[in-house]
């Protein structure tokens, strides 16, 4: 006779997978599983207040992580904007997107995909690939 395990470790196991789906929407679509939840919920058992209180809670715990996220993002790319702009007229040595060590002056400084780049004439290094900075003179 085969039995089938109540609260066992496939079971908890499934429950992690969904808590982690959860934790990965964004606030938009958290918003469209509760409304669907709701109107599709049965009218003669309907879902206890506990659960919608639960569900808005999240929902607003969701939004605060993101918004410090992005707070976060733009801190962090305000601080390498900074170092990478102290970086010129300075001579270096990096490794250029294209793979080769470049040695040269900071022409400018840009940012792209988020990210700062230092111009050597029309080689580009990423701040993060900056081998070594010489002294100014």
């Amino acid at each position: 006779m085969a039995t089938s395990p109540v609260g066992g470790a496939g079971s908890s196991n499934q429950t992690t997978n969904k808590h982690d789906t959860l934790n990965n929407l964004n606030l938009d679509q958290f918003l469209k599983v509760m409304i669907t939840e709701l109107q599709n919920q049965d009218p003669l058992n309907p879902m206890d207040n506990a659960q919608i209180l639960q569900q808005i809670s999240q929902m607003r715990e969701i939004q605060a992580t993101d918004q410090m996220r992005q707070t976060l993002e733009s801190v962090l790319l305000g601080q390498t904007l900074v170092s990478a702009s102290t970086m010129i007229n300075r001579e270096i040595t990096g490794l250029a997107e294209s793979g080769k060590e470049i040695a040269g002056r900071v022409e400018s400084v840009t940012i792209e995909n988020s990210k700062p780049m230092l111009h050597i004439g029309s080689e580009r290094i990423p701040l993060t690939n900056i081998r070594s900075i010489q002294p100014e003179a």
